[in-house]
Formats: structure tokens, C-alpha cells, sequence
């Protein structure tokens, strides 16, 4: 998987900086990246993006359909995060990242800090280490928090987004704690039982051609499409919202 991410990512390399370079040259400020203080800024302006970038990952199939594969792993180690999609870039999601070439960073600044930032998430893909000090806990991404996001119990369900910092999650609301009680079991809702990795990546794109070929008018198709993954029109389908009402009703919310 890791190796097709890259194959993808290099062939789409010039597209991602030619439409950044494309922005940067009509910048409203000029910034410059001998400054320290412009790291600073782009750091928190970078992971405030990914947060969203992240959610909406999950909270709209076109976009989700490029990232499930990084969750089908049932299992949880590094090697998971290098479990990586072979059609995020084809599908814009560089995309959340065009407002900072606008405010005057330059392209390879920016690419520069989303490197540092899925840097930093690489260590935090493992069970071995339990909890960091709770400070630590409080402010920054870690297994604990990064566990939660990618187990599939209804409690756990599309939370923890965060890059780096979990102070976005903590203000949207989005935040949920890894309990002892219940362990996190990965994997996505409706699990592939496969380890072809073509289907691994195209899999999710697959059920989207087929779901749109069985709607029974365009709103529905755009439903399938844009919607939450799991979204049927009857809003009886598998979404996380769903499943996670259910689940609160059986537990007295």
C-alpha cells in the first residue's frame, strides 16, 4: 500500500506544486521561512487544516473513499501507517492547503510542515506504549488518543482527528478518551476480508459506482457520493451517527 501512495504521490507531484505555486503568486503577504516565528505560525495554521482535512475524510464518502484503506488494517502498528491511499491526491484532498500559499507560505514550505506533521504521526500507530505523561496526553496527539480514531466501537467512532496538537478536538468536540474498560477493536464498520491491495484501495470507489447506478434519482446519487459514509436516503444506514445513537439508547445515553 505504502508503495503505491508513493508511485501516486511522485506522479502527481508537479500537479500539487504547480497549483500551489499557481496561488502563491497572486499572495496577499510574502512570507518568509528564514523567519522562526513563520514555522510557528504555519505549525498551528497546518494542523488546524489537517484537523478538518481529517474530518471531512470521514464525514464525506468522495473523501473517505480515499482514505478507508488506511483504517481496514485490523490490526494496529507502525506498519499501519504506512497503510496509505492510492487516490488521495487524484481527489484534491492537497486541496485544504491552497489558503496558506494564498496568505503568502510558499509551496515548499507548506509541503515542508505536512511532512513534519505525518512525521510526527508515525510512532503514534502502536499498542506498546500505554499512556504518556498526562500532560503530554492533554496537548498532544498520542497512541492512546490516536487508538481511539482508528477502532471501530461505536463510543469511538470518528474521533480523535487530530495531526499533532489535540487542542482541535477538544474545541469541536470531537474528542474521546481510550477507557480501559473497553478496548479498542480496528478495523472499519463493514470489514474486507482481503489482502489484495488492489481492492484494499479501490474497494470503497467500487461500492460507490455501484450505489450510484441503483439510485433512484440524482439527489440520491449526490447523496451517495457526498454523503456520510454509510448514508442511505431512508436514513436507516450504517453511519457513524446512527451507529453511535443506537448504541447510546442501549447504554441510557
Amino acid at each position: 500500500m505504502q508503495a503505491g501512495n508513493i508511485a501516486m504521490n511522485l506522479m502527481m507531484a508537479g500537479v500539487v506544486f504547480a497549483g500551489l505555486t499557481a496561488v502563491y503568486q497572486v499572495r496577499i503577504f510574502t512570507v518568509s521561512p528564514a523567519s522562526p516565528w513563520a514555522w510557528l505560525a504555519i505549525f498551528f495554521l497546518d494542523d488546524f487544516i489537517y484537523y478538518w482535512f481529517h474530518r471531512i475524510s470521514h464525514e464525506c464518502r468522495f473523501w473517505w473513499a480515499a482514505h478507508v484503506n488506511h483504517h481496514s488494517s485490523q490490526e494496529y502498528n507502525l506498519s499501519t501507517a504506512v497503510r496509505q491511499s492510492w487516490t488521495s491526491v487524484i481527489v484534491g484532498t492537497w486541496t485544504p492547503w491552497i489558503p496558506l500559499a494564498f496568505l503568502g507560505f510558499p509551496p515548499a514550505m507548506i509541503l515542508a510542515q505536512q511532512g513534519f506533521n505525518l512525521f510526527y504521526q508515525f510512532w503514534i500507530h502502536t499498542e506498546a506504549v500505554h499512556r504518556m505523561p498526562a500532560w503530554f496526553e492533554y496537548l498532544f496527539n498520542t497512541p492512546s488518543h490516536h487508538r481511539v480514531h482508528h477502532a471501530s466501537n461505536p463510543r469511538y467512532l470518528d474521533r480523535n482527528y487530530a495531526g499533532v496538537l489535540m487542542l482541535w478536538d477538544r474545541i469541536f468536540g470531537t474528542f474521546a478518551p481510550e477507557t480501559d474498560e473497553e478496548p479498542p477493536r480496528y478495523g472499519i464498520v463493514k470489514n474486507i476480508e482481503t489482502f489484495n491491495p488492489i481492492r484494499i484501495a479501490f474497494h470503497e470507489w467500487a461500492a460507490i459506482v455501484r450505489e450510484i447506478f441503483a439510485a433512484r434519482s440524482v439527489s440520491e446519487a449526490a447523496g451517495v457520493v457526498f454523503g456520510p459514509p454509510g448514508w442511505r436516503a431512508d436514513g436507516s444506514g450504517l453511519t457513524s451517527k446512527n451507529i453511535r445513537a443506537d448504541w447510546e439508547a442501549g447504554h441510557g445515553g
